[in-house]
C-alpha cells in the first residue's frame, strides 16, 4: 500500500515522522502543507486539522508516536523504533513521551506568545519556559549518562522525538555548558543523516521562528 505524509518540513512534529521514514528509506508521497489545497485536504482526513497526518490505504493514522509505531508495525525496516522487550518498550515510550510533553510542548509556549497579534505576555512565557526547560534538561542529563541514544544503544522512537525537541528547545533556551552530556546528545542527533535531512529541508523556513532563529546549526 502506499503512504501519504501530510506535513510541513519546519514543523518539529513532522521532522520527528519524517526521522522514521528516511531512516528507512520508506516510500511515501509527501503533501507539503503550503500547496495549494492541501490544508483543505487534511481538514478532511482529520477534523482537528493538526499536522502531520499519515495515510495508509484506506487508514488515516494521527499523532507522531502513533505514526511512528504504525510505522514499525506495517512498514518495518533495519531500523525498528521499539524494542520487543516490554519493559525496554516502556523506556523508549517514557522518553519520547517526556521529549514531547516537557521539552518541545513547553518551548512551544513562548513561540505561541510571539505570534499572537498583542504578544504582551511573551516576557512572562518566556520565563516560565526557562524555569521548565532547566528542569527538564538537568534531568535528561543525569538520565543520558552512559548512552549513546535516549534509551541506551539503539536508535528508537525517543530519538525522533528528542531530535526536533531540543534542536527547538536550545533554541527558545539555550543548552547551558552545565549538562554537557545533552549538549553532545544534541550534536550527535544532528548528525544523523535523517534529521540532518530534516534541518536542511526545514532551513528556508526559518525566518517563520518569530523568536528569530538563532545564527547556529
Amino acid at each position: 500500500m502506499s503512504l501519504t505524509l501530510y506535513a510541513h518540513p519546519f514543523s518539529s512534529y513532522c521532522q520527528k515522522v519524517l526521522m522514521a521514514l528516511w531512516e528507512n528509506d520508506t516510500p511515501f508521497a509527501y503533501r507539503h502543507l503550503e500547496a495549494p489545497g492541501v490544508g483543505e485536504d487534511l481538514a478532511r482526513l482529520w477534523p482537528i486539522a493538526k499536522f502531520p497526518v499519515l495515510v495508509d490505504g484506506d487508514r488515516t493514522v494521527v499523532e507522531t508516536s502513533i505514526i511512528i509505531e504504525h510505522l514499525d508495525q506495517h512498514h518495518p525496516g533495519a531500523v525498528r523504533f521499539l524494542p520487543d522487550d516490554a519493559q525496554a518498550a516502556l523506556e523508549v515510550r517514557l522518553l519520547d513521551r517526556f521529549f514531547d510533553t516537557y521539552v518541545m510542548n513547553v518551548a512551544t509556549v513562548p513561540v505561541t506568545e510571539a505570534l499572537r497579534k498583542a504578544p504582551d505576555r511573551l516576557d512572562e512565557a518566556r520565563e516560565g519556559a526557562a524555569r521548565a526547560l532547566e528542569i527538564a534538561y538537568g534531568w535528561l542529563e543525569g538520565r543520558l549518562a552512559g548512552r549513546e541514544w535516549a534509551a541506551g544503544e539503539r536508535f528508537s522512537l525517543a530519538d525522533c522525538a528528542a531530535a526536533p525537541s531540543l534542536f527547538y528547545g536550545d533554541w527558545v533556551h539555550p543548552i547551558g555548558d552545565a549538562y554537557p552530556q545533552l549538549r553532545a546528545y544534541r550534536a550527535r542527533l544532528l548528525r544523523r543523516p535523517s534529521f540532518a535531512r530534516a534541518v536542511e529541508e526545514g532551513r528556508k523556513y526559518r525566518h517563520y521562528f518569530p523568536l528569530g532563529a538563532p545564527d547556529r546549526d
